[in-house]
């Protein structure tokens, strides 16, 4: 294999598929990248057993061939080269020898025949949306993924299309978010699969705010999404989704609306006293007022009152602040609306004029 490259076109591509490659692993192909050279182009795959990625420069290649390299050597001295530097890229036998100007760097490999590649998937269920909205849709839901829990079904973001919808669901069992994306995904029967956390924060780091098309493509084991500059395979979680719709009160009668901005600087300051184990805020909910309160073992106290725009009975309720804080951050609207069950009841979030998304957080006792 050989070929010459300028250090910017090879730069991207690798620093998109580096998110995978773990430091310690159990196969030493896995530290690796494969580099697959033909007569137009170069593919670069990474992968970590459960989420691979595959990025694609175009370049005249020399000779033909393929090829793994050490990931993040090859990172480091593509990132340490100067701007616009000229990388000539060539193997033989056992080692590969990278060169730029006066600088040399001879690196080992392995055989790209040991390493794992995931090839087609069987009976996809394919369809196509903007990569913008995929991005939104990951945005609005992917914090209230579980983290390590036991119930593995719930360390990853649920994905449901049907009819012309797709909808994407996480929870951790303390608080729910969902998203509706309109989009036309078959006729096919309505279908849940589970996208495992590390592959959905690998998705939200590399998609982009662009209006283009990318294509998903969805089996019995594994997810595959492909924009313009990579390729984006997951296994999915083996695992039945909780039924999330049982947790959603149909109507709340408690419903105020509050200026976002003011809402998350309230927050944020409050959070500063909160207690650093329990995270619980209290909120004291009267005619056009709400005041935030929270203590700390240190009996330190942070109070915040707002004006909002609420007719209804006093309410008093507590919450996690992290929760009440990381679902204020990806409203988009100017406004929040906060609907209450009451005392120490549920809070579900939503935009005004948006039904699109909904944020479920448990009540806690204070």
């Amino acid at each position: 294999m050989k070929f010459s490259i300028q250090r910017e076109a090879l730069l991207k591509p690798l620093q998109h598929v580096i998110g995978v490659v773990e430091r310690r692993q159990t196969l030493p192909v896995l530290g690796n990248v494969l580099l697959n050279a033909t007569k137009k182009n170069v593919k670069l795959t990474a992968t970590d057993l459960e989420v691979e990625l595959q990025a694609q420069v175009n370049v005249a290649v020399t000779e033909i061939g393929d090829i793994t390299l050490p990931a993040r050597k090859l990172l480091d001295i593509c990132r340490t080269l100067p701007e616009e530097a000229q990388l000539d890229i060539s193997v033989k036998k056992d080692r590969c020898l990278v060169s730029s100007g006066k600088s040399r760097f001879t690196l080992s490999t392995l055989p790209a025949t040991e390493f794992p590649v995931i090839d087609k998937l069987k009976t996809p269920r394919k369809f196509s949306l903007p990569e913008n909205e995929l991005h939104r849709l990951l945005e609005n839901t992917g914090f209230a993924m579980a983290q390590q829990d036991v119930r593995y079904y719930l360390n990853g973001l649920m994905l449901e299309p049907t009819g012309k919808l797709l909808r994407a669901v996480a929870t951790d069992g303390h608080r729910l978010a969902l998203c509706d994306l309109a989009a036309s995904v078959g006729d096919g029967e309505s279908q849940q699969v589970i996208v495992p956390r590390k592959g959905v924060q690998e998705l939200q780091r590399l998609l982009e705010h662009s209006d283009n098309d990318v294509s998903v493509e969805i089996s019995s084991n594994h997810i595959r999404i492909t924009t313009a500059e990579l390729r984006f395979t997951s296994k999915l979680i083996d695992g039945r989704f909780p039924d999330y719709t049982r947790v959603i009160p149909k109507s709340l009668d408690k419903q105020l609306l509050i200026n976002r901005d003011l809402l998350r600087q309230a927050l944020t300051r409050t959070s500063i006293l909160s207690n650093e184990k329990y995270r619980g805020i209290r909120l004291d909910i009267s005619k056009n007022n709400v005041k935030i309160q929270a203590h700390n073992p240190e009996q330190e106290e942070a109070v915040e009152e707002l004006e909002v725009d609420y007719s209804g009975d006093s309410i008093e309720t507590g919450y996690n602040i992290s929760y009440l804080i990381e679902a204020a951050r990806v409203v988009s609207n100017e406004n929040i609306e906060l609907n209450l069950q009451g005392n120490d009841g549920i809070c579900i979030i939503k935009q005004p004029e948006d039904s699109r998304s909904t944020w479920l957080v448990m009540p806690m006792r204070i």
